[in-house]
C-alpha cells in the first residue's frame, strides 16, 4: 500500500501543499466538499486511502486518475451511496456521514453508465425521478428541465432509442430536476461525439455561473483543462491538486498529460517499494 508520507511527497512536488490544503482562490470562500481521510476498502485491498478533498462552493473541479483508483467509489462515499470506512467532514455543510439522507437530495449524481429506463419516455424517465423526490410541482420541474437541456421535441421518445449524446442529456436533466447544490459527474461525456461533449461542457459551465458546484471525473485532457481546478488520485490517494497550469509548471512537464504520467510513474516507484 502506497506509504501516507508518499501522497503528501508527490503532491509537494507538484508544488500544490500537502494534501488536504484548501484550495487557493485568491479570497476566502465556503466550501462545497471539505472531506478528510475518506477510506474505503473492498476484500482488504484500500480503494480509497485517507482522501482529503476540499472543493469551494460554485468551483468546477476536475477529479482525474486511472481506471480502478478510487474516483468513482470516492464520489459514491460524497454522495452518501456508499458508506466509508473511515473519513469525516461535510458536504454542503452536513455531515456527510450522519445525515447522508439529507445530503442525498441536495446532490445531483451522475452515474458513468446510464441510469434511467430505457422503456420509459424521456418525459415519463424525468416525471418518475420528480416522484422520487416527492416534488410538489412536478410537471413544471419536468417542464422546466426539458426545456433547458433541449429535450421537450425528444419527450416522447424512449430513452433506450436514444444516441449517446442524448441519453447524456437526459441523464443531466435527471440530475438537475430537484435543484441541486452540488453536481458529482462520473465521466459523464465517455463515449459520446465531440459536439455533445463540447454542448455538454458549455451547459457545465452555465451551471457554474449560477452557483452550482461541480465535481466531475473525466479521462479526457482538453476537458481537464476547462475545469477551475484539478484533483488527481492514484492508488486511492491524492497525488496531486491545484490548477492545470500549477499542475504542469511545478512538474516540470510539457503538458497536462505528461505531468500526470510523470506523477503516476513516481507513486508506482513508492508504491513497488512499499510492497
Amino acid at each position: 500500500m502506497l506509504a501516507s508520507a508518499t501522497g503528501e511527497h508527490i503532491a509537494n512536488r507538484a508544488g500544490l501543499g500537502r494534501p488536504g490544503a484548501r484550495p487557493e482562490h485568491g479570497t476566502e470562500t465556503a466550501l462545497a466538499i471539505d472531506v478528510r481521510g475518506l477510506s474505503k476498502s473492498y476484500g482488504g485491498r484500500k480503494v480509497v486511502d485517507g482522501v482529503d478533498m476540499q472543493v469551494a462552493s460554485g468551483r468546477i473541479v476536475g477529479f482525474l486518475g486511472p481506471n480502478g483508483s478510487g474516483k468513482t467509489t470516492s464520489l459514491r462515499m460524497l454522495c452518501g451511496l456508499l458508506t466509508p470506512d473511515a473519513g469525516e467532514g461535510e458536504v454542503l455543510g452536513l455531515d456527510f456521514r450522519r445525515q447522508a439522507a439529507e445530503v442525498k437530495r441536495q446532490v445531483g449524481y451522475m452515474t458513468q453508465k446510464f441510469g434511467l429506463y430505457e422503456d420509459l419516455s424521456i418525459r415519463e424517465n424525468l416525471d418518475f425521478v420528480a416522484r422520487l423526490f416527492s416534488m410538489p410541482n412536478r410537471r413544471e420541474a419536468v417542464d422546466g428541465a426539458l426545456e433547458r437541456l433541449g429535450l421537450a421535441t425528444r419527450q416522447k421518445q424512449l430513452a433506450g432509442a436514444l444516441s449517446g449524446g442524448w441519453k447524456q442529456r437526459l441523464a443531466l436533466a435527471a440530475c438537475l430536476l430537484h435543484q441541486p447544490r452540488l453536481l458529482l459527474l462520473d465521466e459523464p461525456t465517455a463515449g459520446v461525439d465531440p459536439k455533445a461533449r463540447r454542448e455538454f461542457w458549455e451547459q457545465i459551465h452555465q451551471l457554474a455561473q449560477e452557483g452550482i458546484t461541480v465535481l466531475v471525473s473525466t479521462h479526457y485532457m482538453d476537458e481537464a483543462e476547462r475545469c477551475d481546478e484539478l484533483v488527481y488520485i492514484a492508488y486511492g490517494r491524492v497525488l496531486a491538486r491545484g490548477s492545470a497550469q500549477a499542475i504542469v509548471a511545478e512538474a516540470g512537464a510539457s503538458d497536462l498529460e505528461d505531468a500526470f504520467v510523470r506523477l503516476v510513474a513516481q507513486a508506482t516507484d513508492n508504491f513497488t517499494e512499499a510492497g
